[in-house]
């Protein structure tokens, strides 16, 4: 294989000097940390060997496997397609020629893509070629690398197939590198030589800008080198390093491989209760519904007859209505299958200077998040998940894409589980919230209960017109009341803190999320107000992050209130803008 030397090759870029480990620079991970015995390729795994060795090896391609899963994933859309040549040819032998024709070529399609594609880890850079028809190379710098996720489909999963993501940090949902169709034991060698090798080079990058501030002002245009450190799975030098070490629990801490929470899997119960997943079999009829159209047009079957098995039964209202109990009471058996699929087996482990997460049935997935780049945590609960007491927990990381998805630290578990797994793979949570002014409360009251109370006088002047409208005003007068206990539990649900270095917001009801992120992550801040707002004497106070969603809002806050906040937070940055300086 080509590519970059492993962790255990002491050789190193000649262009960069030899590959030192990581330093005790807190943003660089500890002297100790590298991959364990279990991930670590070997020697010369990956990039051009040193001096002396063998001529170094042609670029990688992906498995020949992968000839078998492009034609098959590529049938679906070539179906219709197909199915109408053989209706327009009358089923003869010569639409079924062409029919097999468009197979074949489908699978020389797949023969030439897999012969253009190669990879290749040289230096400091993974090389990612295809040459089609025009030739393009995408380089990614291995410093860039925030995370590597490997997951399996099915038909992968059969054929010991994987399908590697690079996460760059560049934002969006797509990652910047893809290869599709390595082997699973290459795709764990290659994820541990492009994060070790990325965690390397960035600590050699802090090394080197420690050794210039050291320096000094009279040692500025000296050149500086910097001495390669302990590679990863060598004994630390003793006695203390030059750097202060990272405490024992700081972000970014490198730790021996441990598995810090597997989801029982009688916790999958508890997946429907946070809401979506109980659509599931509406979202099957709504597909199944779909599909007859699409396709009825296709196979020459009249649309009109789906309309009117629709029309035939909404003229029968107790089928309609028993056809609705079967899906309602499918909603919680359902949606914890489909739950069960996602979330099988969720396990989060400590490898490495990362925190990595697998989950997943069919297809089984891993996300890698590096740990020095988190920067919090969010903690979440729907109104049926916070009566059940289970929650579940997502990551803050500067820089990841997707962060929705592969964010997520815990799926739903028992709260008090939570926060002991949250607590020990990022922090603890924040307590002691401070509460919001009771305007906060009367504005929550009034967009509980005031929309529905319009609803309920417009539909009884309607009503006037035709009665069967006064179930309309019923029911929004139900509303309406049902309005006040969640407006109130709204406020409840309100508040923020600051404490250690770390601030926490909390909002919401149906979905109550409380955020606690360290204060050096946030970049800037937002002080909002509405011209209601303005009446009501409070504001929104947003914290700029560059992590996660990008900011997250402390809601209806007192006016004071909201800048005291923000000033103590950053007092440096408010000071000018606040009469009296900022608080003690």
């Amino acid at each position: 294989m080509t590519g970059l030397p492993g962790p255990a090759d002491r050789h190193g870029d000649p262009r960069t000097g030899p590959d030192a480990g990581p330093s005790a620079d807190p943003h660089a991970g500890s002297a100790a940390e590298g991959p364990g015995p279990r991930t670590a390729p070997g020697p010369h795994a990956y990039g051009p060997p040193p001096a002396g060795s063998p001529p170094v090896r042609p670029s990688l391609r992906l498995s020949p496997r992968v000839l078998l899963t492009e034609p098959i994933r590529t049938l679906p859309s070539l179906l219709l397609p197909l199915t109408g040549v053989l209706f327009l040819g009358g089923f003869s032998s010569g639409s079924f020629g062409w029919a097999a024709f468009g197979l074949v070529g489908s699978v020389l399609y797949a023969a030439v893509r897999w012969a253009t594609f190669t990879y290749q880890v040289i230096g400091d850079r993974l090389e990612l070629t295809r040459a089609l028809i025009g030739r393009s190379v995408r380089t990614i710098p291995l410093e860039r690398i925030r995370g590597v996720d490997v997951s399996s489909p099915p038909l992968h999963r059969l054929l010991g197939l994987a399908v590697l993501r690079i996460d760059t940090g560049a934002g969006g949902a797509k990652q910047e590198g893809e290869l599709d169709g390595v082997t699973l034991a290459e795709a764990e060698r290659l994820k541990a030589a492009l994060l070790w090798h990325a965690r390397a080079r960035a600590a050699r990058r802090a090394e080197a800008r420690g050794a210039v501030a050291a320096h000094g002002d009279g040692h500025a245009g000296a050149a500086v080198t910097v001495p390669a450190g302990p590679l990863p799975g060598s004994p630390a030098p003793a006695g203390p390093s030059p750097a202060a070490p990272p405490a024992p629990h700081r972000t970014g801490e490198a730790s021996p491989e441990r598995v810090l929470f597997v989801v029982p899997r009688r916790w999958l119960a508890y997946g429907p209760l946070s809401g979506s997943y109980l659509l599931t079999p509406f979202a099957f009829v709504a597909g199944a519904v779909g599909l007859a159209f699409q396709w009825g047009s296709e196979l020459r079957i009249d649309g009109r007859v789906v309309v009117g098995a629709g029309e035939w039964l909404w003229g029968h209202p107790l089928l309609l209505g028993g056809a609705l109990a079967v899906l309602v009471l499918a909603m919680p058996v359902l949606g914890a299958a489909m739950y069960a699929v996602f979330n099988w087996d969720f396990t989060l482990r400590a490898r490495d200077g990362y925190l990595v997460a697998e989950r997943g049935l069919l297809t089984r997935r891993s996300v890698s998040l590096e740990r020095r780049r988190v920067r919090g945590f969010e903690l979440v609960e729907g109104l049926a998940e916070r009566w059940a007491g289970v929650a579940r927990a997502w990551a803050i990381v500067t820089g990841l894409g997707d962060s929705g998805t592969r964010g997520q630290l815990l799926s739903v578990i028992p709260r008090r589980a939570a926060l002991d797994v949250v607590r020990e793979a990022v922090g603890p949570i924040l307590t002691g919230l401070r509460p919001h002014p009771p305007v906060a409360r009367r504005r929550r009251l009034f967009r509980a209960v005031f929309p529905w109370l319009v609803t309920a006088a417009c539909a009884a002047v309607a009503a006037r017109s035709w009665p069967p409208l006064w179930w309309a005003v019923a029911a929004a007068l139900v509303l309406a009341v049902l309005g006040v206990p969640l407006g109130l539990d709204r406020y409840r649900s309100l508040g923020h803190t600051h404490e250690g270095g770390r601030l926490s917001v909390r909002s919401g009801s149906l979905r109550r999320s409380q955020v606690v992120i360290e204060e050096r992550a946030v970049v800037g801040w937002t002080l909002r107000q509405t011209w209601f707002q303005r009446r009501a004497g409070v504001l929104t106070v947003v914290a700029g992050v560059g992590a996660g969603s990008g900011g997250y809002a402390a809601i209806d806050v007192g006016e004071a209130q909201g800048v005291a906040f923000a000033a103590e937070v950053t007092p440096a940055w408010l000071a000018p803008f606040v009469e009296d300086g900022p608080p003690a």
